[in-house]
């Protein structure tokens, strides 16, 4: 009966850790800054709609996965400003970054963060590309200037298999 209890044990505990690395999934969070004025200037502040989505895209985040670990934003207003609320919320900091050599950011972030969950602020042509680059695929292109509402979900499994969702910003999920 002892054997046969120990035998038990250790097919749970083999089975669990199978499990556990069947979840170890990297989602990385790809969106486009939100709605900015048009002030005429290079470096615009968002508008108050676009203050609603920040937020909007903070509160998502933390329903749909709890935590994150890292955020990353160019270094300009809009994009810090739609990461401010989402940094607020979680209280991560907002590491900037450029985008000399996007392929290596987006694999730098990956692994530095397997298994977690991190936000990426960028642009109408810069978003995609990075997708692009997570996903090893030459699939999205430019947003248009009008289209602040996707967020590009990137799941990368232990076996680098990525899938892309999209998830819309427009509307508060209830």
């Amino acid at each position: 009966m002892k054997k046969l209890f120990v035998l038990l044990i250790t097919v749970f505990t083999l089975s669990s850790v199978g499990y556990a690395q069947e979840k170890e999934t990297t989602t990385l969070l790809f969106v486009r800054h939100a709605e900015k004025m048009a002030d005429g200037t290079k470096n615009p502040s968002l508008t108050l709609a676009g203050e609603a989505r920040a937020k909007r895209i903070a509160n998502w985040i933390q329903k749909e996965y709890g935590q994150l670990s890292a955020i990353y934003s160019t270094n300009y207003k809009r994009t810090i400003e739609t990461a401010q609320f989402t940094s607020n919320l979680f209280n991560v900091p907002i590491t900037k970054y450029g985008l000399k050599d996007p392929q290596g950011l987006v694999s730098g972030i990956i692994e530095s963060y397997k298994g977690n969950t991190v936000l990426i602020v960028g642009h109408s042509n810069t978003t995609p590309t990075l997708v692009n680059f997570a996903i090893d695929k030459e699939k999205y292109s430019a947003l248009d200037e009008s289209d602040y509402s996707k967020l590009f979900i990137v799941r990368i499994s232990e076996n680098d298999e990525a899938e892309v969702s999209i998830h819309s910003t427009d509307v508060e999920d209830n």
